[in-house]
């Protein structure tokens, strides 16, 4: 089964990429045939800065294998290495009908945090359906906010099927529903437009002071507190097993326990769990020679799968003469 998913070289990684996408992506590459790029073409609907991004790209990649993205297991590289996406894109937009995409909230819920309306924002989801169809994606792991934009895809493909036999293969979703949205210091979705982040290779001062600032109620530290509506226990819950879910929980819901007391315990454990993996992300940038020779091996496979389907669909179309 082929795996697909990316992430956008956007700024600094943050918990809601980790355990939303990286996390299990990564694992995806142990059994699956994984394929994960890194999606510097849907970057620039919101980044014109060509140096920002050229940079943000080279340590999405770094972030990507030290967090055990293993180019040997998997098929790794950045988007606009494969240029068969945009070609195919611009084929599936005269099968993309315009109703289809003015319904996709992602458009409007961006356009409302002040990011500037534009033809590449608006048209994304076909670029991310060309993402997915190029290579034939069996699984595609997406967040409850990129689920439209999946069932967008299957449209598409399903309308170009219809029209030309079966050429693409009709993905599925994966969406794990226990870290599908991770709250950020606010309760609401963690996100870089939010400022609501925790991010995951900051130093030990900076970090701290991020974690300090979760929003709790004003429950006083005599009574229980209510752990399902806690954005400490939301967030802490993620790096920890069932019994150590169950046994914070308890704490919870026994009298006594104060929020500064979790929050530093969360501190100590975000920076604990992450201390190798900064190492290995610091050793990798300052080699970056060799994060960009295994991004174009990485391109070089995932190409050879893109020209077979793209060469179907030129067939298909007409435009093989």
């Amino acid at each position: 089964m082929r795996v697909l998913s990316g992430i956008q070289p956007s700024g600094s990684l943050h918990l809601g990429n980790f355990f939303g996408m990286m996390n299990k992506m990564i694992a995806h590459q142990e059994q699956q045939d994984l394929f994960c790029f890194i999606a510097n073409y849907h970057a620039m609907t919101s980044l014109a800065d060509g140096k920002q991004l050229a940079t943000g790209t080279l340590e999405a990649a770094a972030n990507f294998i030290a967090l055990g993205m293993d180019p040997e297991k998997s098929t790794f590289w950045v988007q606009s290495d494969v240029p068969e996406v945009q070609e195919l894109t611009w084929i599936l937009s005269n099968f993309t009908p315009m109703g289809l995409l003015e319904r996709c909230h992602s458009y409007k819920d961006k356009v409302a945090q002040g990011i500037k309306p534009n033809h590449g924002l608006f048209a994304y989801p076909v670029l991310m359906t060309a993402d997915i169809l190029l290579f034939q994606s069996d699984l595609v792991p997406v967040g409850k906010d990129q689920k439209q934009h999946l069932e967008v895809a299957r449209d598409i493909a399903i309308k170009f099927n219809n029209e030309y036999g079966e050429i693409f293969t009709v993905p599925e979703a994966e969406i794990d529903e226990d870290v599908a949205t991770v709250p950020g210091l606010d309760g609401r979705k963690m996100s870089k437009s939010y400022g609501n982040t925790i991010d995951l290779f900051l130093g030990e001062k900076a970090l701290r002071k991020q974690i300090m600032r979760i929003v709790t109620d004003p429950t006083p530290v005599e009574e229980a507190k209510n752990p399902d509506t806690c954005n400490i226990f939301q967030i802490y819950r993620l790096f920890l097993d069932g019994d150590g879910v169950a046994s914070l929980r308890r704490r919870y819901l026994t009298p006594g326990l104060r929020y500064g007391d979790v929050k530093q315990e969360l501190f100590e454990t975000v920076r604990d769990f992450f201390a190798p993996y900064a190492a290995k992300r610091d050793a990798l940038l300052a080699d970056p020679d060799t994060v960009r020779k295994q991004l174009k091996q990485g391109a070089e496979k995932a190409r050879a799968v893109a020209a077979k389907t793209l060469h179907k669909v030129r067939k298909k179309t007409g435009l093989v003469y």
